[in-house]
């Protein structure tokens, strides 16, 4: 973490502080990390023929979260889950991670006493997470801010020439996801109605989980053709799975893998799921789950023509174009958190 030029004496003991709660709760070496937190940069380490894979996120109050409506800990989960997500996306398994924190004072200290601060909080949720999936905090910045804010960096490594992209994807091939859709936007709505959820019902909002593990299996078995995260919806990642590799796709309303309670418009626009999204050429062989997450064939991949739609859905035996409405930023729209 550095420290900023710009303090009087009492903030930066204040910051400094806050720093060494920091350095003390993240590893100092682990891993792909042989130098973390305490000098100008980390050091991290890579095998011989692996290529370095980086993905940066931002989390901004009011677009991202918000504090009457997500607990501090979910904050910090779902900042590194966004990362982590893109580097499973790219069968990629996570080095390090690396934070820079912005946030009003009042957020590092206990709102009363004997609680913790808001930004301890945020860290419990941030670090779970980070040691769950093996991925050490090895630096980053602080920075006083009018409202909190995380950007986050994640480094992970691929062997060379090996990464899932976006590109791969041709005519025949099949789509599959990841385990089920909608069921963050079907949480957000819960929140955001004031009624009492069941902690199942929100889990997928405020805990989603990156497909590391399913990630890597992909990638091992070389039976992907492309990939990409759901971090926008399905729609609109596979728009953009789509355009980069050149085609089309159906997709087949039926076999959808809708979470309990999410609506159709949740499971094809709806953002934040963090499931891989992937193509499979005829004939790969894929088991029913990974790592105890379920697969499912929800399309086929078909030839991009003119001015087609490149998205169709099929809803017994009818076709219809499918747009792209999941989240886009600077789109015309009512504020929400994605």
């Amino acid at each position: 973490m550095q420290r900023s030029s710009r303090s009087t004496i009492p903030k930066v003991a204040a910051e400094l502080a806050l720093i060494d709660r920091i350095r003390q709760r993240a590893q100092r070496s682990s891993g792909a990390v042989s130098l973390g937190i305490g000098d100008d940069c980390a050091l991290l380490r890579a095998r011989p023929g692996e290529e370095i894979a980086v993905t940066t996120d931002l989390s901004i109050e009011g677009r991202h979260f918000r504090r009457d409506l997500h607990p501090p800990e979910a904050v910090g989960h779902r900042a590194i889950a966004r990362g982590l997500s893109d580097l499973a996306a790219m069968g990629a398994r996570p080095l390090a991670a690396f934070l820079s924190l912005g946030l009003p004072p009042e957020l590092t200290r206990p709102a009363r006493r004997g609680a913790p601060a808001w930004s301890d909080r945020f860290l419990d949720g941030l670090l779970r997470l980070a040691d769950q999936q093996k991925t050490p905090l090895a630096g980053g910045d602080l920075a006083e801010c009018s409202m909190p804010l995380a950007d986050i960096v994640l480094i992970g490594a691929v062997p060379r020439g090996k990464a899932l992209l976006r590109s791969g994807a041709r005519p025949g091939h099949s789509i599959y996801v990841t385990g089920s859709l909608g069921g963050s936007a079907f949480g957000l709505q819960l929140l955001n109605s004031g009624r009492k959820q069941s902690e199942s019902e929100l889990a997928r909002h405020l805990w989603p989980q990156p497909r590391i593990q399913q990630g890597l299996w992909l990638r091992r078995r070389g039976a992907t053709s492309a990939a990409i995260d759901i971090s926008d919806g399905l729609s609109t990642d596979l728009h953009h799975l789509c355009q980069e590799s050149g085609v089309s796709a159906e997709i087949n309303q039926a076999s959808l893998p809708t979470f309990p309670g999410a609506s159709l418009d949740d499971a094809l626009h709806g953002g934040e799921d963090y499931e891989l999204l992937f193509t499979a050429p005829p004939g790969a062989r894929l088991p029913h789950t990974i790592a105890g997450v379920p697969l499912t064939q929800v399309g086929t991949v078909k030839r991009h023509r003119g001015s087609a739609p490149r998205l169709v859905l099929v809803s017994s035996g009818k076709k219809q174009p499918l747009e792209p409405r999941g989240w886009e930023h600077f789109r015309p729209r009512k504020a929400k958190p994605e």
